[in-house]
């Protein structure tokens, strides 16, 4: 029997795939395109110079994030499984030691401890969306911050928004692949695109869309930095949503006709684009608002309200907005929830409607301490953070690098060259320039984001 064979021996003859390529394309976009994208990429590029840190980024798409992507998808449709299940398959398949099966849990734990913070952190989106139907009142900076404040101080709130984005998350995938997954996202992905150029035509005709446009691109030498540097190659790397279990779980379901290279570069090409029209939407608001783009962490929930609440229009534009935030939070924890929920299917033998309720179960207890951790339990720390704090780096700084790490490693040096070249469909000189990023340039790449996190690169 062939290596192809015996993968796929022991995979479920049952198992789902995506309707289409297409379906695949949306729904692994979906799971890149979140609030990194609509919230992390504009504070950032606005915290580290504009221009330098948008062409340093779009580098590390190229030499990180795309062969990463690749081997992701190929690990997860040569395994045809969970993230578990699928290292498992590819260990016995290339006779390799058992410890490399880590690459499954470190994903599987990964999104669940991602998805317990990132679903409160939504939660302050779905508040937003709520407040800018009814448009937000003229006030200064300080009462907007002030705003914010009170709400992070509410624990009853936070739960609530929490739990009801848990509910929209579950309810997708309770679907089912097909059904649920990427019927979701093939109605949010298009919405999410037409609300975006929405946003951007408007930055156009009512905003200064040139100024923004030259923050972006217009490249500043000067902004150039090792702090820079750094911010864009840790930010290419989440971006994609490596690491974490989402895409190799997605890479399962998907059919062996599909080129994955064509796909993979699809995925990260419209993945960046959303970043980059956000981006766009975003600072040319701010700039014809004449507030400041380095707002940081802030600029979403902040400055932003605090710039549609002046602004002809300013109630639809910002409904609008946020809208679009909420789409692309709900396709990523989607992706979130789906790995775990394949493990408890694959080995507990649990019908999905079961797995996806004691998951979301887990995740959303979980969640709970999160939103107390910013009020009545804001007193709790380990290792001198809040327990929001904490899983944020533990997965963000450490998780999902460490898994990205082992899967360009796993692929390179341990599977069988040959079925490597068989899964991933690349030949001649376009499958060894791949290769050999994968095997040397990514891993050190990600090093050297793990030795800035550690403080040893400065």
């Amino acid at each position: 029997m062939s290596g192809e064979g015996q993968v796929q021996a022991q995979a479920s003859v049952a198992r789902a795939h995506w309707s289409s390529r297409w379906g695949f394309f949306l729904v692994t976009v979906g799971s890149a395109v979140g609030l990194g994208n609509i919230w992390k990429f504009p504070y950032m590029t606005g915290s580290n110079g504009g221009s330098a840190f948008v062409l340093v980024y779009l580098a590390c798409i190229l030499i990180i994030g795309v062969p990463l992507l690749m081997a992701e998808t190929l690990l997860g449709r040569r395994g045809q499984a969970s993230p578990v299940g699928t290292m498992r398959a590819l260990v016995a398949e290339a006779g390799a030691q058992r410890f490399w099966v880590v690459i499954g849990y470190v994903g599987i734990i990964g999104s669940f401890l991602i998805l317990a913070f990132y679903s409160v952190v939504a939660g302050w989106v779905l508040e937003y969306t709520w407040q800018a139907a009814g448009g937000f009142a003229a006030a200064s900076k300080e009462v907007f911050a002030q705003a914010f404040a009170d709400l992070l101080a509410n624990p009853a709130r936070l739960i609530f928004w929490h739990s009801l984005f848990m509910a929209m998350t579950a309810v997708v995938v309770l679907g089912g692949v097909t059904a649920g997954i990427e019927r979701a996202n093939k109605i949010m992905m298009p919405g999410l695109f037409a609300i975006l150029l929405f946003l951007v035509g408007y930055g156009a005709y009512a905003a200064d869309l040139p100024a923004a446009w030259r923050f972006l691109f217009h490249f500043d030498a000067s902004a150039l930095n090792r702090g820079v540097l750094f911010a864009a190659m840790g930010h290419a790397f989440f971006t994609l949503s490596l690491g974490m279990g989402a895409i190799i779980t997605y890479g399962s379901y998907l059919d062996r006709d599909t080129s994955i290279p064509k796909i993979c570069l699809q995925v990260a090409v419209a993945d960046t684009v959303v970043a980059l029209l956000a981006g766009l939407s975003i600072f040319s608001v701010v700039f014809a608002q004449g507030l400041a783009p380095e707002a940081g962490p802030g600029l979403l929930l902040q400055t932003l309200p605090l710039a549609f609440s002046q602004m002809p229009g300013g109630q639809a534009i910002g409904f609008l907005f946020f809208v679009l935030v909420v789409f692309a939070a709900w396709t990523s924890s989607i992706s979130l929830l789906e790995p775990s929920v394949t493990l408890l299917v694959e080995r507990f033998a649990m019908g999905r409607r079961q797995a996806v309720l004691c998951v979301t179960l887990a995740i959303w207890l979980l969640g709970v301490a999160v939103a107390f951790s910013f009020n009545d339990w804001k007193g709790f720390s380990l290792f001198g953070l809040g327990l929001f704090d904490l899983l944020d780096t533990a997965t963000t700084k450490f998780l999902m690098p460490l898994a990205g790490l082992l899967i360009a490693l796993f692929t390179a040096w341990v599977m069988r060259r040959a079925d490597v070249a068989e899964e991933i469909g690349l030949r001649g000189a376009a499958f060894v320039f791949w290769y050999r990023v994968l095997a040397f340039v990514s891993p050190v790449a990600i090093l050297i984001i793990f030795l800035h996190v550690l403080g040893v690169l400065g």
